[in-house]
Order: C-alpha cells, then structure tokens, then sequence
C-alpha cells in the first residue's frame, strides 16, 4: 500500500491559486473590512471579494462535477482551506460557508433540484447558501426520544409547506441585504402529523429550500433578522438569529422529506469536520511562521537571537510537529471519508478525529506561541491575537466538540460493530462477520 505525500499536479495548481487568492484579493478585503466597526458593515464590506471568489472559480468549485460544478476532491478542498485560512480567515469563512449550504444538495443530487444550483454555477454574481441548523438554546441534543427536539417546523398546508421558528449561527442566511440567502436548506421539523415523544424524532426532520424569492414572494415579516451578533473572530462573517414567521414555500422545495433530512444534515457536517481540520492547520501554520519570524529578527537585548534560545526552540518545534500531525491526520481523513478503507462508520471517525484533535490543538498552540513571543504578542499589530480569537472558536462551531463531536465518537465506539481500525487496515475478520 502506498502513502505518499507528494502533491499531485492538481493539487499543487490548487494550492499555488489559493495561495495567490489569498495573499491578494483575501488579504485586500481584510484592510478594507477592518475601517468598519461593525460586524454586519464588514460583511458587506466583502462582498467584491467574494465576487472575485465567484468569478475565479471558488464558488462553482464547491460542486461536484456531476452537477455541474468543477469540484474535485476532499483532499484538494482541504488543502485550498489551509492556504486561505493561514491568511484571512474571516473572508475565506463566507466563501466556504457557501459550500457548506451546497453540500446537502451535493449529497442528495437530485435532478429536479438543479435549478436551485444555477447562480452558483455561473460564475457570475455574489450568489449566498447556507445550511440552517443551529437554533437559540442549542442544537447538541436534537435527536434524543421524548426531548422536545428542533423548535423551527414545517407545516404541510395544501401545497405549501409554512415554515415557523428561529435559527442562530447560520453563516450566510440572511444574504448581503439581510433579506434571506440566495439560497437557504433549513432543517426543521415535520408536524405533519404532529409527532409523539415515544416516536423515533428522525422521523420528522426534513431540509426545506428557501429561496430569497421565495422570500420576497411572502409578506415582509415573514423571515427577518433578530439580531445582527458580535464575535471575538472571523469579525466580517454573518450568522445572526433570524426569524422565520409563517414562510410559505412550494412544495416543491423539499429537498430532504421527512425521515431523510437527518442523514443528510450528519453527512454534511461530516464533510465540514474535515475541514474544520484544515482551518486549524492553517491557523497553526500562520502562528508558527509570525513566531519564527519574531524569533530570527528579534534578541531581547541578548548576545543571540531568539532561536538559539532553547527554551524558544522547544516551543517552536512542539508548534511545528503539532502542526504537522494535524495536516496529516486532517488528509487522511479527507482522503478516508470518500475512498475507505472501512465502513462509513470507520471513516466518519476520523472526519470527527480531524475536527476535535486539530481545533483543540489549534487553541493551545496559538497560546504556546503567545508564550513564546511574550508581551510583545499583546500588541494588536501582531498577528497572535487574532489568530487566538480565531482559533479559539474552531472547538465549538460546526459541532462543539464536547456537546456534539465527542459525543458521536462514543456513539460510535459503543456499537456492537465498532472496529476500531478499519479505517486505516481495513475491516478486520471479527468485526465484518
């Protein structure tokens, strides 16, 4: 069996036309974004960015060829998220955010559903997606029997589903205007027929599509934004709590009915956690290199500079090696998640492996090179504190890794299955018979 590192020709193009992204348009938005003192005035600060991030590909490379788009391999999407998140990682979150809200209609595939994909597909325009799931009070528990379970429904009335209630922390939902995505999947609850608590509560979940003319066909309260929110990072990034109030769409819009939304929201999330992976590693990467930077320009008024200084050395390298476990896990992952070996089970665990190890890590070598750089790592002219109140979110979105990410993990390895590695030797005799 062959392991090899080298990059492939394509995915050195990817990685050189990320990089160049980066260095340039993302890091543009950045300076322009940062003269604006609040959130939602910086997001739409970047919306040229963006635009340039449509009109290069980025976009429609975040569909899969079958429908369309020039999408490649998990692997390449993660080696184009590190180069852009070593960089900006704000600005690059809205463009992968986008992905995110694409990825259930990646999964499903659906023909009578290509319409939806078309303004992402023609490289032209600032077109939004977002996957809707989180909802104020938290979502860590929403599949456990007899819990009360989403609190965002859908009611099938005639031939429209009405959609009621409130989400948070959707990256991209309320559009450049505040007036909904160009495309929304929201996950929401069936109540057709209302369900009971001894009931199986995946039987009701569903993905309905909202449009923005679907939005805009409605009355002008029926999707609104509650609240615009602040965060400590990724500060030109939108996902405020919106409110859904009696939204009609067709039903033609269902993208998921009930009992198969739930699967499709998992598996999304799957695909993110590998990711999440690899926004780490770049944030890790870009701490490392400010650190080592600091480190053979700078002495502390000493004899030498910083790197001959053991001390600084031994925290230098535990940064470099953690980094360096984390990118590998993370391809692994992404390489395993889509070509086994193992079962979906097998592979899923190392998405969630990738997701939980490199986000904690990523937290505490950001910290480790604070340490390093001393006080002078204080200074908002450095990049250390931002990269902490970047990285101290990757734990917690997408999944928190202790509400959500661990606890998939242990659902896992109680399974009378469970095989614990397969995804790196295969199924093993016990296991498959």
């Amino acid at each position: 069996m062959p392991v090899d590192f080298h990059l492939s020709p394509e995915e050195r193009a990817i990685r050189t036309a990320a990089a160049a992204f980066a260095s340039g348009p993302l890091m543009q938005s950045k300076e322009a974004y940062m003269k604006l003192q609040h959130h939602h005035e910086r997001f739409q600060a970047t919306r040229p960015v963006y635009r340039a991030a449509v009109a290069a590909g980025l976009i429609k490379g975040q569909i899969p060829p079958h429908l369309g788009g020039t999408g490649g391999s998990l692997l390449e999407a993660a080696i184009m998220v590190e180069e852009m998140y070593a960089v900006e990682p704000s600005a690059a979150l809205t463009i992968f955010g986008t992905g995110l809200g694409l990825t259930p209609m990646n999964l499903t595939g659906k023909p009578e559903h290509e319409r939806y994909l078309a303004p992402f597909l023609s490289g032209e325009g600032e077109p939004l997606a977002s996957l809707v799931f989180s909802e104020p009070g938290g979502v860590a528990n929403w599949l456990e029997k007899g819990a009360p379970g989403l609190a965002t429904t859908a009611e099938l009335q005639g031939n429209r589903w009405v959609l009621n209630g409130d989400k948070i922390w959707a990256t991209n939902c309320a559009g450049w205007d505040f007036q909904g995505a160009d495309l929304q999947c929201v996950v929401c609850r069936s109540i057709n027929p209302p369900s009971s608590p001894s009931e199986d509560p995946t039987a009701s979940i569903m993905i309905l599509l909202v449009t923005s003319a679907d939005i805009q066909a409605n009355d002008p309260d029926a999707f609104r934004v509650v609240r615009h929110i602040s965060t400590a990072g990724h500060t030109s990034c939108s996902g405020p709590h919106v409110r859904y109030t009696n939204l009609s769409v067709p039903a033609e819009n269902v993208l998921c009915p009930p009992g198969t939304g739930a699967a499709i929201v998992s598996a999304s999330f799957d695909c993110s956690a590998v990711l999440v992976g690899a926004m780490s590693v770049g944030i890790m990467r870009a701490a490392f290199d400010a650190a080592l930077a600091f480190a053979k320009g700078d002495n502390r008024r000493g004899a030498v500079d910083l790197l001959s200084r053991q001390a600084f050395a031994d925290l230098l390298s535990g940064i470099k090696m953690q980094t360096e476990a984390c990118r590998a896990l993370t391809w692994k992952a992404a390489n395993c998640l889509e070509k086994g070996p193992g079962d979906y089970d097998a592979r899923r665990e190392l998405a969630l492996s990738a997701k939980i190890f490199c986000s904690d890590a990523c937290t505490k070598v950001v910290m480790e090179a604070i340490n390093a750089v001393g006080i002078s790592a204080y200074d908002t002219d450095k990049p250390f504190a931002s990269l902490l109140n970047t990285a101290m979110v990757l734990p917690i979105f997408d999944g928190g890794n202790v509400g959500i990410r661990r606890r998939h993990m242990q659902e896992l390895m109680a399974k009378p299955t469970y095989d614990a590695w397969a995804s790196t030797y295969g199924p093993t005799s016990s296991a498959s018979s």
